[in-house]
């Protein structure tokens, strides 16, 4: 047994017994690990009521070889991020992205995947621009750095590099878009929004110009679908893909 503390964010938390909370965390160094906060639901509770999801912490827990639900010791509030929750498009941003985070998550240490997941609800507890343009730009990126980028500069079946502003077309089983000679019907992806989610992908934020929300949402949507949760959809997505409509 090992007293562990790490840098924490809560995904998910939800009640357990009468008076206690199980918490799905996302850390940097010991991956995506579930706690059991005893007592936090005693209005009297020394964790004082913060354990809510988006809020980023100090925690410090037994971590038990063999065991996958270890007792939290303590929590040391560090970003609440309370600004989430009073605007809906980045509430549907932020559970997107901690759903994301809770399905695709391991036990592996991954300190790029924990920078990108709380520095994008950083922005969106604070949006500089629209929340859910904000949004859709962290979830590329989040998309990026688990393995899952999608191929935009090149045929996905030809290997043909596209000429500046050529239109294509998007192939969702091989992952990117094509050219229009190796699929001559289906519907047109232009270079902009290929160009526009290549540069979220590379972290880039959200585009300065007009985008194509309708597109975007369809690309997403079909993405995520095949490739990172085909056989259990997203709960969030759907409200997610509502404020890009």
């Amino acid at each position: 047994m090992a007293l562990v503390e790490t840098h924490a964010l809560i995904l998910h938390a939800f009640p357990y017994g009468d008076t206690s909370r199980i918490l799905r965390l996302l850390t940097p160094e010991l991956g995506l690990r579930s706690v059991i906060a005893k007592g936090a639901r005693n209005p009297r509770s020394r964790f004082g009521g913060i354990l809510e999801p988006f809020t980023e912490g100090v925690a410090l827990f037994n971590l038990r070889e063999g065991r996958d639900l270890f007792t939290l010791s303590g929590f040391t509030l560090v970003r609440p991020r309370q600004g989430i929750g009073r605007d809906f498009a980045a509430f549907a941003g932020g559970s997107l992205i901690a759903e994301l985070a809770l399905r695709t998550g391991t036990e592996e240490p991954n300190v790029e995947l924990y920078s990108a997941v709380t520095s994008a609800l950083d922005v969106l507890a604070e949006p500089r621009g629209q929340p859910a343009i904000e949004g859709l730009a962290a979830i590329w990126r989040i998309v990026s750095i688990l393995g899952f980028q999608p191929e935009m500069t090149a045929c996905v079946r030809c290997g043909r590099s596209f000429e500046p502003g050529e239109p294509s077309r998007f192939d969702v089983e091989a992952g990117g878009a094509v050219c229009r000679s190796c699929r001559p019907t289906g519907r047109i992806l232009d270079a902009t929004t290929r160009e526009q989610v290549v540069r979220m992908t590379k972290g880039g934020g959200s585009p300065g110009e007009p985008i194509l929300l309708g597109l975007h949402g369809a690309l997403l949507h079909s993405f995520l679908s095949a490739h990172l949760t085909p056989d259990r959809p997203l709960r969030s997505l759907a409200l997610f893909l509502e404020q890009l409509r």
